[in-house]
């Protein structure tokens, strides 16, 4: 164990943040460590945008579903796939768009994006948290896409894929234990006793029913399996594959 380590597993989400926005210093050592975050064969297919302006920290906050802390925080950063940049980088090249476009529509690239900005924002997270801030990942900004774009003004082949708060806490909630080890790290191959499986699922349900029974006074006693099937009954986002068509990502 060791400080870093404490750092990672002392993470929670807060959704509370005191009215102190983030110095200069503050945001470019979050964006620098984002940068120094691994990337796939040196393409760094994301962009990140910090939003100051309070109108368009309150559009955010409205398009990703009323979530006030997206608009009440020290800053709020937004992890974008970029393979706009990829584009100009050939055309500097000599090559056309026309050459390269099956890659930059592929499958694959599209895949690359997303990792590699998550890669980034996860270093962002860890080097936000170890100044003594707090974050707050906010997928709900995929729920109103093209006015999320709108906003932030976002060319072709750029997809905002998520949020993240970042400020001075002004909360301090407990902790919401994680699935059990054995049931995320296989080892040599995926585990093939289903019924080993089911049985763990079980036992973390009873400590997460617990973990709501005692966070709400008893009015909520939620197990994991219960909300994964609630979520999973009701698709969302599904405008997704228009919207990459849309912007020049058709996903070939």
């Amino acid at each position: 164990m060791n400080e870093t380590i404490e750092t990672i597993l002392n993470h929670r989400s807060i959704r509370a943040f005191k009215d102190e926005p983030l110095s200069e210093e503050q945001i470019t050592a979050i964006v620098r460590s984002a940068q120094a975050a691994a990337t796939s064969s040196y393409l760094q297919v994301y962009s990140i945008i910090g939003v100051k302006d309070p109108a368009k920290k309150k559009k955010l906050a409205e398009l990703a579903g009323n979530q006030e802390y997206v608009e009440k925080n020290g800053h709020f950063f937004v992890f974008c796939a970029d393979l706009n940049r990829h584009k100009i980088a050939v055309e500097m090249e000599g090559l056309t768009e026309d050459e390269v476009v099956e890659s930059l529509e592929s499958t694959e690239k599209f895949m690359v994006g997303t990792i590699d900005a998550a890669l980034a924002a996860q270093n962002a997270a860890l080097a936000a948290e170890s100044m003594g801030l707090g974050i707050c990942y906010i997928g709900g900004l995929r729920n109103n896409l093209e006015e999320v774009a709108e906003v932030l003004k976002t060319p072709d082949r750029v997809i905002p894929l998520f949020g993240m708060c970042v400020g001075v806490p002004d909360q301090n909630p407990d902790k919401k234990q994680r699935l059990p080890m054995e049931n995320i790290y296989h080892v040599d191959e995926y585990q093939q006793d289903e019924t080993e499986f089911i049985e763990q699922l079980a036992r973390y349900n009873e400590d997460i029913a617990d973990y709501y029974r005692e966070r709400t006074q008893g009015k909520r006693t939620h197990t994991w399996t219960q909300i994964i099937a609630n979520k999973m009954s009701k698709p969302m986002r599904l405008y997704m594959k228009d919207f990459l068509k849309s912007i020049k990502i058709p996903l070939k």
